[in-house]
């Protein structure tokens, strides 16, 4: 409705009674948008993950609602005893509770609670209390016991395995004492522990998903500064990016090594690591774009990651179609890709979508992360750059460590960069020195 041409807004609210136009604004499954609303079924905890603005306060506030009112306003809810946990107990009045999401902004008048400073509770009209704790101060939650408790910004607890697990023995009233957890992401253990129980369920909205609510200029603004980094993945799409201890590659170290010009390029290659099969279970073929200034010594050449073209279960025409877009759309120099599995029959297929495409067939002799690591010491060096838009791309990166891989399936894109960049700078036919290229 608020993203609606105002002839249509003012067309329905002429259609309203005078009681039903005050009622609307607490009507939150009138307004909700997908991720505010609880999922079905029987969980314990409800993990509601979003960017800056996404509208998870106003989720939370609303849930809790939810839990205490009854049909009238001095009817009883299903909770009684509501804890409400934030990182400071100013940050629970300030946010929780008094914010412009909070919850005395969501309820109306005449169903709205009492806020007792002294005792840091609210208390409404029909009996239901709600109590305010510090994830600082957690061993206050030693003793008491609630129903329902709603948790905000779990993530960025400095104590918040302690926190958690204290509240965990509070939940023990009722038939089903349940929690809400409103946070935006961040890779810290409790939130992936409680994401991986099965009594957990979890919903997503990015912040571009509630834009009829924010600032006008205030997307547009935070996009051009962060859009397509790792911190606007998880600031703005509120993805949980994991960084791997160990990992040759950090999110801080890609975040700073972007750009958003390139220079003119003395080559560009494209890194290709095919899927040997196709259909819902294949693995994906790795498609990356990459364009180097090799102009003076070798140790001073560096290079631009310009696109992840990556395509999923794909056939092999359908891969050695995006290969060829990928090549005529940069004006690419050479294609590399591996072949250890598919042999001659990744040119063959490739030749016939694009018969004129220069191409180099490359053997891994050593594993994956072997291949990452001369690659990932580039980037040390400061001598490769990325372009935004590159996410997926990034997280294989930062999940690739010393002992392997660390995340689901098989990283195809960062085969790719790694073959794109080895051939880029490392190559030792033109570098002139280094071992062969069939010992990578």
């Amino acid at each position: 409705m608020a993203s609606a041409p105002i002839w249509m807004r003012e067309r329905f609210l002429e259609q309203l009674e005078a009681n039903e136009l005050q009622a609307l604004p607490y009507l939150f499954d009138f307004w909700a948008l997908d991720h505010q609303l609880p999922p079905e079924g029987d969980w314990r905890t409800w993990v509601i993950l979003g960017g800056r603005g996404a509208g998870k306060t106003r989720a939370g506030a609303e849930w809790v609602r939810a839990q205490v009112e009854g049909s009238r306003s001095l009817q009883a809810g299903v909770a009684r005893r509501v804890a409400l946990v934030g990182e400071t107990y100013d940050q629970v009045r300030d946010v929780m509770i008094e914010g412009e999401s909070g919850i005395l902004r969501c309820t109306p008048p005449d169903w709205r609670p009492q806020w007792k400073a002294t005792s840091r509770k609210l208390v409404w009209p029909n009996g239901a209390e709600a109590q305010a704790f510090s994830a600082h101060d957690f061993e206050a939650l030693r003793g008491p016991q609630f129903d329902a408790a709603w948790v905000d910004e779990l993530a960025k607890w400095k104590s918040a395995e302690d926190a958690w697990d204290m509240l965990q023995f509070c939940l023990r009233l009722g038939n089903n004492p349940q929690a809400v957890v409103t946070t935006t992401p961040k890779n810290v253990p409790v939130l992936k522990d409680i994401l991986a129980r099965k009594s957990t369920v979890m919903t997503h909205g990015a912040t571009e998903v509630n834009r009829a609510n924010l600032a006008r200029g205030f997307l547009t603004e935070v996009m051009e500064r962060y859009g397509g980094t790792r911190m606007g993945r998880q600031e703005l799409d509120g993805l949980l990016l994991e960084d791997i201890e160990g990992s040759f590659w950090s999110t801080p170290l890609l975040d700073a090594l972007r750009v958003d010009e390139v220079p003119a390029f003395d080559r560009i290659v494209i890194g290709v690591d095919p899927a040997v099969s196709s259909g819902g279970t294949a693995d994906e073929t790795g498609i990356v774009v990459v364009g180097a200034v090799t102009s003076g010594p070798p140790r001073d050449w560096t290079a631009w990651v310009l696109e992840d073209a990556t395509v999923s279960a794909a056939s092999p025409s359908e891969w050695a179609k995006a290969v060829a877009d990928a090549y005529d759309h940069w004006g690419a120099d050479r294609v590399v890709a591996e072949g250890n599995q598919g042999g001659e029959m990744i040119e063959a297929v490739l030749r016939q979508v694009a018969p004129t495409v220069s191409y180099r067939k490359v053997m891994a002799r050593k594993g994956k992360a072997a291949r990452a690591e001369p690659v990932a010491a580039l980037y040390e060096q400061g001598r490769v750059r990325h372009l935004r838009g590159l996410g997926p791309l990034e997280d294989q990166m930062c999940r690739m460590a010393v002992g392997g891989y660390r995340g689901k399936g098989s990283p195809d894109r960062v085969d790719a960069l790694v073959w794109a960049l080895w051939a880029a700078l490392l190559d030792p036919d033109r570098t002139r020195s280094g071992p062969r290229l069939r010992q990578l």
